[in-house]
């Protein structure tokens, strides 16, 4: 079964498109870039993907303090 929230099938290569997305910013910006997908998928949740929109958010918001710990 696809996990779509983990692993989506559309990203895919030998680098994760979200240690690309890192590389490519500031230790700030990544965090502002955590911080906008966090409250993308809370204010979408109930209007479009519901328990899926939350564990994406979920995952972001484990990122960005995953983020902080190593560089704060």
């Amino acid at each position: 079964m696809a996990d779509s929230v983990n692993n989506p099938t559309h990203y895919s290569g030998e680098v994760e498109c979200i240690e690309a997305i890192k590389s490519s910013m500031s230790y700030e910006a990544f965090k502002g870039y955590l911080k906008g997908n966090i409250i993308k998928y809370i204010w979408r949740f109930e209007r479009k993907n519901g328990h899926e929109d939350l564990l994406k958010c979920q995952w972001y918001v484990n990122k960005l303090v995953e983020t902080i710990q190593s560089n704060g």
